[in-house]
């Protein structure tokens, strides 16, 4: 069966303290309503509606950036949970199949969980609610079950006190049949503590009109939301512990795992070793057998079985490193592809550009890419050996075998075999700096003495 996905996403997040919408911050480098549509990808949607609305702009450049296929609509008024829902329901008309209500400020719901939401759809219950038992269930909702069928939701403002004692609480996340889900919302009123319509009101609806309504249970960590920067900090922790976990479950080695950080999706293959003090932007993926040395930065790259990177270096968007590449100590590779055991190992920046199968980049290189309005090409070929300090004004050629002289600025293409010298005749002037300094300290006394 086909399934729809709506993300509620239209809070504005005043506890954040921020204009920025909540569901922007970022956890683990992705904004969080990217981990709601990371956990609903399991079931595999047809479709995905997004419910926006504080900053719906900014909400709706970040969606599409993920996915240009992401629907979505805007919650005009904040008027509850069923409302925000129904926001939906244009955009799914006529659609057949399940709906999954999920929340962007709520990034830990395991696909495993959906996946028993899903099970017990197929097993013929018409409504399901996910919930979690804990001992402080504090403000949450509870969900009232009684002969094994969940009878109804009870928020805490409106709960008696035989019900707020119940511990089995509400996180809002409902499954049912679409057109089953929106039939039922559209019996909703707001008799209630806050006149909102309350999502959780359609379980007693459903109920009166005869469905089966059951829940299904998570571990209460799953549920975490997040409304405020400290429990965004909070979220982080728990993110990285999670990551760090996993990574040496898959045969990675973490020599201080507490100072690595991670993003949502670093992938790192097995036998890779990862050094402290280490910082994973998104977009990273590392094949076995590499090592990332301390205190280096990888953002949107792709490291080759057996390279090594750092200390002290960083990988920008666009870097490739093939095989048993080398990118040492305060070394800055973007946009660059670095062939099979070519070596950059010190002070130096390669961007836009292809250095060559053991080609050999001397310390001080700097590819000059940028012109000011366009970005230009380097190409160095293999087997080339760049001196140190050798300025590569782009666009420009090295041939393979080629070589370049220390301090050399190359504006012109290099035939393979050759050795380019680009730098002035050393000129010795003998005595100078005796005599120049001997007029400097001259000139200083003579100050003192007026």
């Amino acid at each position: 069966m086909a399934t729809a996905l709506i993300i509620l996403a239209a809070g504005q997040g005043t506890r954040m303290a921020s204009e920025l919408p909540k569901v922007l911050h970022e956890l683990g480098g992705w904004p969080l309503f990217a981990h709601a549509l990371s956990s609903g990808a399991a079931l595999a949607p047809a479709r995905t509606v997004l419910v926006a609305g504080h900053g719906a702009e900014a909400v709706t450049k970040a969606a599409h950036a993920l996915d240009d296929r992401i629907e979505v609509v805007l919650q005009t008024e904040q008027l509850g949970t069923a409302h925000a829902v129904d926001q939906a329901r244009g955009a799914l008309a006529g659609f057949d199949g399940d709906a999954v209500v999920l929340y962007g400020d709520t990034p830990f719901i395991r696909p495993e969980t959906l996946d028993a939401m899903a099970t017990a759809r197929q097993s013929g219950a018409d409504l399901v609610v996910l919930g979690f038992d804990t001992p402080e269930p504090g403000r949450y909702g509870r969900l009232v079950v009684e002969d094994g069928r969940l009878s109804r939701i009870v928020e805490y403002k409106d709960a008696t006190e035989a019900e707020r004692a119940i511990t089995l609480c509400n996180s809002g996340v409902v499954a049912a049949d679409a057109t089953v889900l929106f039939d039922l919302i559209a019996a909703v009123g707001n008799d209630n503590a806050s006149g909102e319509y309350y999502l959780t009101d359609i379980v007693e609806v459903a109920n009166a009109r005869g469905l089966t309504c059951t829940a299904v249970t998570c571990d209460a960590e799953e549920t975490r939301g997040i409304n405020t920067r400290a429990e965004l900090a909070a979220a982080e922790a728990q993110l990285q512990v999670m990551k760090r976990t996993e990574a040496m479950e898959n045969g990675v080695s973490l020599v201080a795992p507490e100072t690595v950080f991670f993003a949502s999706d670093t992938y790192l293959g097995g036998d890779t070793t990862v050094e402290p003090n280490v910082v994973f932007g998104p977009g990273v993926t590392v094949e076995n057998g590499a090592r990332i040395r301390a205190f280096s930065h990888l953002e949107g790259c792709h490291v080759s079985r057996g390279a090594v990177v750092g200390p002290y270096a960083r990988l920008r968007p666009g870097a490739e490193l093939a095989e048993g590449a080398r990118v040492g100590n305060f070394v800055e590779i973007k946009n660059a592809t670095l062939d099979t055991g070519a070596k950059v190992n010190h002070l130096s920046y390669i961007g836009d550009a292809f250095v060559g199968e053991a080609a050999n980049i001397g310390a001080g290189t700097i590819t000059c890419n940028y012109d000011g309005v366009f970005k230009h090409h380097t190409h160095v070929g293999a087997g080339s050996f760049i001196g140190s300090n050798t300025m590569l004004v782009a666009p420009v050629t090295i041939g393979d075998g080629a070589m370049t002289a220390t301090g050399t600025v190359v504006t012109e293409d290099v035939g393979p075999g050759d050795m380019a010298v680009g730098r002035m005749r050393q000129d010795n002037k003998r005595g100078f700096a005796t005599r120049f300094f001997e007029n400097l300290r001259a000139r200083k006394a003579e100050k003192k003495g007026l």
